[in-house]
């Protein structure tokens, strides 16, 4: 069902979410009458970050308009002469909003679309037969709203206490100017002579117990007031503070994880949107009430009575800066992270984003943000709060950037679009660590000021690890470093430390993930084939999956050891197959036709029950980044014998000249793909057609020759 006709159903505080996307900047009426069309385009295949999108984005402007000006054009009717003008005034708008700025229209669109999506998603949760007892996710974004509820009410609590307060201070210096009123006048009777200070001196003194008498009373009771109002500000900063941990501590780092999880194939982390309007919710009300308490501190001021309110309140001021200054420093996050294999010399992007950027007001004064490369060593040291010196490890052009506030979405970001680092300095190396083991980070820094300058904070983050290269040679290597690190490391660790040997269960999950997002396949590693990578990875003969789950892989296991009688370790292995499939044998790989997880004796038994002419195919041995087709003949050698072939292992070097799926068909004597399957069933589509030889260059036509695939087999 398309989102539109849903969001259309959403009742209470999600109707009110979706109405408040639309307004001057993109009418609901165009998200309604275009509702089609919006949802049929690919707003996601746009890169903000990249501003040579732009082209896609002006057409898609362009589109827009011009569906606009169509739908007002088949208006008709009393009705539809309205509606018409609406429409055609919406176009004109949209072409004057986002003419100069069409990424801008992107951003717009795709921030409505995801958040439709969430709140129908979240609806549908909600009132599904299950929704009753709902999902751990649900039920914790339950529980995050009902306690920003209960701040919302201690909040509001709080203030009208305080209004209260100053009220009854208010009229209690009034009662005591006229206490000073009385006593002026007391002072003034000595003037008189006697017989009129006696006839007027009872009344002023009468007049003056009972103000003094009510002023005491009085005193009494607003300190009180005070008290009970730093106590109740207490309890919401306790809540406070809680709210802000499952936020920021719970919250936060699991989208980080994820974020860190992508980097190895696994699912997007997802947006930013809910912990953003989380981190707002929470930036708000920690703002008002740091503003009571001044407000509380300013009236003690006005009117200092003895007790233990004034250290009450510097207590609760010092918290209140406390938790602001948490929620500033954690929310500077990096939204978009550099690569992390980088190449020196080559142009690389990345965002950083404060998620109450907006709420603070912080782009009422822009900050710049600085990145610089720093490594292992002095991330450490930043981290201990050590002086490092504004040390680098490298020199980063284009490293600094001014951070924007986009007011469709209601973000504030850096985008660094153009960084090239220009040299790397390294530091020594520990004992077999190669320059592809040595991590480093990106440190983007930042000053935030807030409040019109009332408090400064200056705040820093770091990049996941990153591995410098200068060669595509080293790429495999460094891409181990970071396959390693963002599977395993842990929350909170010190930088960047791993553990040295995981089980080979954890390993296997984070190579399925690996493999599936380089092939860009559903079809991921079986039990079979992570059995056959564990013969590998420790040279075992065991087919039972049990016998591996205990088992533990090192790093130099993985990647500093070659494998026995071979002269490259198991990962340039893996990689190497990773990197074959995506290249040249993907289409095979997802229709099943590649078992590739195979060894030769393994190939032999299976072949060897099957007719002449039954091939398989599985990735070589014997050579990185190679696949080789065995099958079963006759045994010219030996009449009535068969045997199984195995031929010279494929490259991408081979298959840059001819595709498997040609090379398949030019081999005559292979009938059947294992286990049964005639090979023209599995391969034929793929086959290039005859007349592809025929091509047009310069305006002249020009034959191609052909190439094909003979196996000689001398007796």
């Amino acid at each position: 069902m398309a989102v539109w006709i849903q969001a259309q159903q959403l009742q209470g505080d999600a109707l009110h979410q979706m109405q408040s996307l639309y307004g001057q900047h993109f009418p609901i009426e165009v998200r309604h009458y275009l509702s089609q069309w919006i949802e049929g385009q690919p707003w996601d295949g746009i890169d903000l970050e990249n501003p040579q999108e732009e082209i896609k984005a002006k057409r898609l402007l362009d589109s827009l308009i011009q569906e606009l000006q169509k739908k007002a054009e088949h208006q008709v009717g009393e009705d539809g002469f309205l509606l018409k003008i609406k429409l055609g005034h919406y176009a004109s708008q949209l072409k004057s909003t986002y003419d100069r700025c069409p990424l801008e229209l992107v951003r717009c669109i795709k921030h409505i679309l995801y958040t439709e999506q969430r709140l129908v998603r979240e609806a549908t949760n909600s009132s599904s037969p299950v929704g009753s007892l709902m999902d751990s996710m649900s039920q914790k974004y339950h529980q995050i709203n009902q306690a920003f509820e209960e701040l919302r009410i201690l909040t509001q609590d709080t203030e009208n206490d305080l209004r209260k307060l100053q009220h009854n201070q208010e009229y209690f210096i009034i009662q005591y100017q006229e206490s000073l009123r009385i006593q002026a006048q007391l002072s003034s009777l000595a003037t008189l002579p006697p017989a009129d200070r006696q006839l007027r001196e009872p009344s002023l003194l009468s007049k003056r117990a009972t103000v003094e008498a009510w002023l005491t009373r009085e005193a009494n009771t607003l300190q009180k007031y005070r008290l009970g109002l730093a106590e109740k500000h207490q309890k919401t900063l306790a809540l406070l503070r809680k709210q802000q941990t499952v936020i920021l501590d719970d919250e936060l780092i699991q989208w980080k994880r994820r974020q860190q999880l992508a980097g190895n194939g696994g699912p997007p982390e997802g947006g930013l949107d809910i912990l953003q309007s989380w981190c707002e919710k929470l930036a708000e009300t920690i703002w008002q009430n740091r503003q009571q308490i001044r407000r509380a501190e300013h009236l003690r001021q006005q009117l200092p009575i003895p007790g233990p309110i004034e250290e009450l309140l510097t207590e609760l001021n010092s918290t209140i800066t406390d938790i602001i200054s948490a929620l500033v420093t954690s929310t500077f996050i990096i939204e978009k992270q550099p690569p992390q294999v980088l190449k020196t010399q080559t142009k690389f992007a990345a965002t950083v984003r404060l998620l109450v950027g907006g709420k603070l007001n912080v782009h009422m004064n822009p900050p710049q943000v600085k990145a610089t490369i720093i490594s292992e060593q002095q991330a450490k040291a930043l981290l201990k709060n050590e002086n490092t010196r504004n040390d680098s490890s490298g020199e980063i052009l284009n490293n600094n950037c001014v951070m924007e506030y986009h007011q469709t979405t209601g973000t504030l970001s850096a985008h660094f679009r153009n960084m090239s680092l220009k040299r790397i300095r390294r530091s020594d190396r520990r004992g077999a660590e190669s320059v592809t083991e040595e991590k480093f980070t990106i440190l983007f820094e930042s000053q935030f000021s807030v409040g019109g300058n009332e408090l400064v904070f200056q705040v820093k983050t770091l990049s996941l690890p990153v591995v410098v290269i200068v060669h595509g040679s080293q790429d495999n290597n460094a891409t181990a470093t970071v396959l390693w690190d963002n599977a395993f490391a842990e929350p909170g660790r010190v930088p960047f430390i791993v553990p040295d040997k995981v089980l080979w269960p954890q390993l296997c999950e984070a190579l399925n993930m690996k493999y599936k997002a380089e092939v860009q396949s559903n079809r991921g590693l079986s039990e079979e084939n992570l059995v056959f990578l564990a013969q590998k990875a420790f040279s075992s003969s065991s087919v039972n999956p049990e016998d591996y789950r205990n088992m533990t892989m090192t790093w130099s296991q993985f990647n500093r050891e070659s494998l026995p009688g071979r002269n490259f370790t198991f990962w340039q292995w893996f990689d190497g197959v990773m990197e074959l499939t995506k290249k040249h044998l993907k289409p095979h790989w997802n229709d099943g036709a590649i078992l590739g997880f195979v060894n030769k004796q393994q190939a032999q038994d299976m072949l060897m029950s099957k007719p002449n002419g039954t091939f398989l195919l599985r990735f070589s041995d014997s050579e990185i980044g190679g696949i080789t087709i065995a099958w079963v003949a006759e045994n010219p050698n030996k009449a009535g014998e068969r045997m199984v072939w195995n031929l010279m292992p494929y490259t991408t070097k081979d298959f840059s000249i001819r595709s498997l799926a040609d090379r398949i068909s030019d081999l005559n004597h292979l009938l059947f793909l294992y286990p049964d399957r005639p090979k023209d069933e599995v391969f034929s589509k793929y086959y290039t057609p005859p007349l592809c030889n025929l091509y047009s260059k310069n305006n002249f036509m020009y034959i191609a020759l052909n190439v094909r695939v003979y196996v000689l087999v001398f007796k």
